[in-house]
């Protein structure tokens, strides 16, 4: 039932709607009648995660047509928001005509460009692309990295410092890996794998915390997303796939802690807790939904009891709860404590997690 939302719903709405056939480029979101909105600004990040979305589902022969839709997305992507101004690196946001709005240098969307990219390479083995595979990852070695160990959020520099845009670098790391099988991409995944050991995961209360001072000291009180607990509970489980060094004590913690957070009615999980286990922002977000999807999966594969029926039972939470909209392909993309929606638009940017839960659901689950 999810691929088939993703491949007979959501990929031709994205496709057709999502896409900007007069001046290019992927359209930042729909409105509730499923209407794109052409007069919203575009973060190159969801640029980004639907060129991705359109590579992965060719390469997956979900949706063949996706190959040229993501090769003109990173050609709109690379002639209005790379190095634009003379300045090396991509530019944070775009107006619809392709002007730059914000030519802040931001990490968090050059690991999605990354992303992206790696994506398309491993579709097409195109040269080219790998030539700016080489001049992105270029760009994020020498303006990026921080003086006290991982990345700096922004050009300029901004604190907290966060643990987010170090997961999509880990992310954008192993999937570059696995598209080039170049090992200089398995050592930088194992530069932020060291960071999550050192500074990101705490032990005691088994949590993951989110913000950190500049030394990567704790900022308290310490704020926990139980979705990101989940997505590294699948990235750890991919690194040691890729390097064999064993996650499993991380996961083995991680995974029943991202569950202590959740919406007694529905059995979702909520956007933020503390590190006690306590829910302290009791809305919920679509993408924690395909996060712990894709964690239970990773169990699931891995042979741990019960997490293949809890897998299903997560999906089927997903498709009943955020995917089940008037507009065949859209979604709703948050709720209240007491079920209510509170964005009215269906926003882009959460294609690539409902993608990504797809796949691995197939991948694990079969058809």
């Amino acid at each position: 039932r999810l691929k088939t939302f993703v491949v007979r719903d959501a990929l031709p709405l994205w496709a057709r709607i999502g896409w900007d056939a007069g001046s290019g480029g992927f359209i930042e979101r729909l409105d509730g009648e499923g209407r794109a909105d052409a007069a919203a600004p575009r973060r190159v990040r969801v640029q980004a995660r639907q060129i991705y979305c359109f590579a992965k589902a060719a390469d997956l022969g979900w949706y063949p047509q996706g190959r040229q839709l993501a090769l003109d997305g990173l050609d709109y992507l690379l002639r209005t928001a790379r190095s634009v101004d003379g300045r090396p690196g991509f530019v944070h946001l775009l107006a619809p005509d392709g002007s730059v709005l914000n030519d802040l240098r931001d990490s968090y969307d050059h690991a999605f460009v990354l992303l992206a990219l790696a994506t398309v390479f491993q579709l097409t083995s195109d040269a080219q692309v790998r030539a700016e595979i080489d001049a992105a990852v270029g760009f994020v070695d020498a303006h990026l990295h921080s003086p006290h160990g991982g990345y700096v959020e922004s050009i300029p520099d901004v604190l907290p410092r966060r643990q987010n845009p170090h997961m999509h670098l880990f992310e954008a790391m192993i999937a570059l890996f696995d598209a080039t099988g170049d090992q200089a991409f398995q050592t930088r995944a194992g530069e932020i794998f060291a960071l999550f050991v050192s500074s990101f995961y705490d032990p005691q209360a088994r949590v993951l915390g989110e913000y950190y001072e500049q030394d990567w000291s704790k900022i308290p009180p310490v704020c926990v997303e139980p979705g990101h607990q989940a997505e590294w509970v699948w990235l750890l489980k991919e690194f040691e796939r890729i390097t064999g060094c064993p996650t499993t004590r991380y996961r083995a913690a991680l995974l029943p802690s991202a569950l202590r957070y959740r919406d007694a009615r529905t059995g979702c999980l909520v956007d933020e807790g503390d590190a006690g286990g306590a829910v302290t922002k009791a809305t919920r977000r679509l993408w924690p939904q395909t996060e712990i999807v894709k964690a239970l999966l990773t169990e699931a594969e891995a042979g741990t009891v019960g997490a293949k029926v809890e897998a299903q039972d997560a999906i089927d939470r997903l498709l009943r709860h955020y995917l089940d909209h008037p507009v065949a392909g859209g979604w709703y993309d948050q709720f209240d404590a007491e079920g209510r929606s509170l964005v009215s638009t269906i926003p882009a940017s959460s294609f690539y997690h409902i993608l990504c839960a797809a796949a691995e659901a197939e991948r694990v689950l079969g058809g």
